[in-house]
């Protein structure tokens, strides 16, 4: 397979990727609905730096490294379940009145997003043991590994924020109904919800 044809095929199996319903969706439509287009936009930007340092440590070798430690996957994963599980339970849990909800615009900008995030991918192994599996194939014997490996990283940023753009701007046009006291609030519960069970799932997962 040459340079051209790796690159394609690989852009392929990440759109589906990225297209699927998971945690990145749910935190940027929820960010998108509750606080805002910057603040979303920092988020998916947070994301997709965090997208394009796995790739870099891919191919540097260090998230080979790091799938072959087994006590240092452990940690990480258990960091990012912590993480996600405190994050998830702080969307359930916030007590507000009718007239006060949580997360407004001006409480969370564009550099809390970020790195939410850039914290939210960079403490979820599975990213980085998607990149250990999947690079290697798609890495010509005859290419550079390191400058193959960021382009396509590339090739995955660049799909994230097309679907991120397509997400936030969805969320925009709907922002008349979607941004209601009511609905907010039960957007807030149930993305809590689902963080937290990607939290829980990552915990037990091996």
């Amino acid at each position: 397979m040459d340079i051209a044809g790796s690159v394609w095929s690989f852009a392929a199996v990440v759109a589906l990727l990225t297209i699927t319903p998971g945690l990145d969706t749910a935190l940027i439509l929820r960010t998108s609905l509750v606080a805002g287009r910057r603040p979303a936009w920092g988020v998916t930007l947070g994301i997709q730096l965090g997208t394009l340092l796995w790739g870099l440590l891919t191919a540097a070798g260090l998230s080979a490294l790091l799938a072959a430690s087994q006590p240092a996957y452990t940690a990480l994963r258990w960091a990012g379940a912590a993480y996600l599980v405190w994050m998830g339970l702080r969307m359930v849990l916030t007590r507000h009145d009718a007239q006060e909800l949580p997360e407004q615009p001006q409480e969370v900008g564009f550099g809390k997003g970020f790195g939410r995030g850039l914290m939210t991918n960079l403490l979820n192994p599975k990213v980085g043991a998607f990149y250990v599996a999947m690079l290697p194939q798609f890495i010509p014997d005859e290419a550079p590994h390191a400058v193959m490996g960021l382009l396509l990283a590339g090739v995955h940023v660049a799909e994230g924020l097309v679907w991120s753009a397509a997400l936030i701007g969805f969320a925009s046009l709907m922002s008349g109904f979607l941004r209601s006291p009511g609905v907010r609030r039960f957007l807030d519960r149930l993305t809590g919800v689902v963080i937290v069970g990607f939290g829980v799932r990552l915990a037990v997962s091996d």
